[in-house]
């Protein structure tokens, strides 16, 4: 996800906020289990944001598009209105996050997605990531940094993990694609979605960062493999916040179709999100 600047029932078991689960040898150093009233606004650890990215949507403060759902969880619905404009709903956590030397970091959030058959989700582009602080003191998109923990796009049942950094085009992290590392979705349930940032080894070229479906490592990038101590910073260094959003349209799904329904066929539904370091 590249960075420019009604209530539904509730689920069986739902009817209080989730607690995010616990380690071994982590602590819980952040967290929001979207707790609330039915229709109200995400808690004061986040910032609503209204600003778009290339893409086809408007983002609303509207509880339409972006709501807590009552039962411990937080939606986020696109919504076409009659004249064609499509609205959705993006927050943006207000602390930031950074990796400590020999620390781990862990960030991760437990979502679900609609179930709208995967033709009629053309243009839809859930998301869950990380951009670096650094984009609010001037620094620009890629060369801020950027950790992608969970895409998806247009309904097909693959997750994106990916890495962007550096300079545009090319560079170490193959700009505007970055370096990605995929794995199938198994279904539209709720999965747990995590990225963790090792500097356990006291050596930058052996520092990873790994992204996990369910506890299972599907992607891995070190920092021998960018080959850059100064890039490799921006990502696994520095100060970075979180970002929910599901945009529709934009450069890497393409527009919406006919067929692209709107409402929560179409949602992200998001359980908790949870920071962890030891």
């Amino acid at each position: 996800m590249r960075y420019s600047a009604v209530v539904l029932p509730l689920l069986p078991g739902l009817a209080s906020a989730w607690a995010a689960p616990s380690y071994s040898g982590l602590n819980t150093i952040w967290q929001d289990s979207f707790g609330g009233s039915a229709g109200s606004s995400p808690s004061d650890q986040w910032n609503i944001a209204i600003h778009t990215n290339n893409e086809m949507e408007v983002y609303t403060t509207s509880n339409s598009n972006l709501q807590i759902s009552g039962g411990g969880t937080i939606q986020f619905v696109p919504r076409k209105s009659p004249s064609g404009q499509w609205t959705s709903g993006r927050i943006e956590s207000k602390a930031t996050f950074t990796p400590a030397p020999g620390k781990v970091l862990q960030v991760e959030a437990s979502l679900r997605l609609g179930d709208a058959a995967q033709g009629n989700k053309q243009g839809v582009w859930p998301a869950f990531w990380m951009l670096g602080d650094a984009i609010h003191h001037g620094t620009p998109w890629p060369q801020c940094g950027e950790l992608d923990i969970f895409e998806q796009v247009n309904g097909v049942p693959t997750g994106y993990g990916t890495a962007h950094c550096g300079g545009i085009p090319g560079g170490v992290c193959n700009e505007p694609n970055g370096r990605p590392g995929t794995v199938g979705i198994p279904n539209n349930d709720f999965h747990t979605w995590s990225i963790k940032i090792d500097r356990t080894s006291g050596d930058w070229t052996r520092e990873v960062i790994t992204w996990s479906l369910d506890g299972s490592v599907y992607h891995t990038l070190t920092g021998a493999d960018l080959g850059d101590q100064g890039v490799w910073a921006t990502l696994a260094h520095s100060p970075l916040f979180i970002i929910l959003n599901l945009a529709v349209g934009g450069d890497w799904p393409g527009a919406p179709n006919g067929a692209t329904a709107d409402g929560y066929g179409s949602m992200m539904e998001v359980g908790y999100v949870a920071v962890y370091s030891n």
